[in-house]
């Protein structure tokens, strides 16, 4: 570990479970990174699988390993934060990995541009690049991705709050306050400074859209959003993706 007055220290926090055939390449993709400044973290839920072996293997260069039960994805997140002591703070979840020297363009970033956060490229099921604050009032594809992408300053962080456990994506209702809320100036990346890749399969494909949805509402609605846009935006949603609405509906009730 490398301390420098142009190198932030940059908290990763890898949540995780049951992810054998994923972790170690996500753990590699942390410790290969040519910026050494890095705390690493990871939570691992009581992994019962070959997880745990895999992340015993790496311990002498994690800084901090918890294992222990969870009540789920973000308050495995949460546990995370409270332990972070860097100043800027990145998320990398299991079966995700960072490109070479994402954390340098992480960290150039922090240093040349008056920001408390940063969206940086990722690869997902196609490029994700750019961020656009005025579309979150009416949609949430306004960023690149959590994982992997973003990057915040770990004070502006707490000064917004830990992750909303009692949503289902307790990140999109971080962001909302984030941006909507604290008024906290953010930047991304250019387009082919590529952070890394996003994986598929990952805790939000499982969720049945349906309950995103209502998900989604929740969080509008807890965030002062006038109810009748907010279900104007419901109805959208629906009216865009009507089959897979329909098949949410088979697949919680039926």
């Amino acid at each position: 570990m490398q301390n420098s007055e142009k190198e932030n220290l940059i908290s990763i926090i890898t949540v995780v479970k049951n992810a054998e055939a994923t972790i170690e390449r996500s753990i590699q993709s942390v410790l290969n990174q040519n910026y050494k400044n890095i705390e690493y973290i990871i939570v691992n839920g009581n992994s019962i699988d070959s997880t745990s072996k895999i992340i015993e293997k790496y311990k002498t260069k994690i800084d901090l390993i918890i294992n222990e039960e969870d009540d789920g994805i973000w308050d495995a997140m949460n546990k995370g934060l409270k332990n972070a002591k860097g100043d800027i703070v990145g998320f990398l979840n299991s079966g995700d990995f960072y490109y070479d020297e994402a954390l340098e363009k992480a960290n150039n970033y922090f240093l040349n541009h008056n920001i408390d956060f940063l969206f940086g490229s990722v690869e997902k099921y196609k490029l994700m690049h750019g961020y656009k604050p005025w579309k979150i009032k009416w949609s949430f594809g306004f960023y690149t991705s959590h994982s992997v992408g973003f990057f915040i300053k770990n004070n502006k962080h707490k000064e917004v709050g830990l992750y909303n456990t009692k949503y289902l994506s307790a990140d999109l209702d971080f962001f909302f306050k984030m941006i909507n809320n604290f008024k906290m100036k953010g930047m991304a990346s250019k387009k082919n400074e590529v952070f890394g890749k996003f994986s598929k399969g990952g805790f939000s494909s499982k969720i049945n859209y349906i309950d995103h949805l209502i998900d989604l509402n929740k969080i509008r609605i807890d965030n002062n959003q006038n109810i009748i846009f907010v279900y104007f935006l419901f109805l959208i949603k629906i009216l865009k993706k009507p089959f897979k609405f329909i098949k949410g509906i088979q697949k919680k009730y039926l």
